[in-house]
């Protein structure tokens, strides 16, 4: 495995998914980037780790756009601008995130065997939880009678 850390973009996959990114027309960055969403989020009956690594870089840049996300800053990530993503991309990132960490999961099989996996599996929950945040708990309204 070509990784180095536990970022989005801390992989060798994801860092030439960046450069995919970079090297493609403007107007192409959004279909490339729903592309490895939707094969995370669909897998047959296996995802593999280069689709998994995609699919958490290009989470990661839907997070970036988000109205509560945080910048995909990184070194490895893509240098040129990313055009508006549309909203329907965030349930998609949602489903690939979660299938990335799911047990049809090669990538989340092999951060299992790492020492930095919890680690890791907590920057997935972070980007997925900026995309469909928790419901917090509700209070029991005073009884009243």
């Amino acid at each position: 495995m070509g990784t180095w850390d536990i970022g989005a973009f801390d992989n060798d996959t994801a860092a030439d998914f960046a450069g995919d990114l970079d090297e493609a027309a403007l107007e192409e960055r959004e279909s490339v980037i729903r592309g490895a969403l939707k094969r995370a989020a669909d897998p047959a009956d296996h995802l593999d780790t280069s689709d998994g690594e995609r699919a958490v870089a290009a989470a990661a840049l839907v997070v970036a756009q988000h109205p509560d996300g945080e910048p995909a800053c990184s070194v490895y990530g893509p240098s040129e601008p990313l055009p508006p993503l549309p909203a329907d991309l965030r349930t998609l990132a949602v489903d690939a995130l979660d299938q990335v960490v799911s047990e049809l999961s090669e990538l989340a099989e092999l951060w299992a065997e790492a020492a930095n996996g919890p680690k890791w599996r907590q920057d997935i929950t972070r980007l997925r939880d900026a995309l469909d945040p928790p419901i917090p708990p509700q209070e029991e309204a005073p009884f009243a009678i």
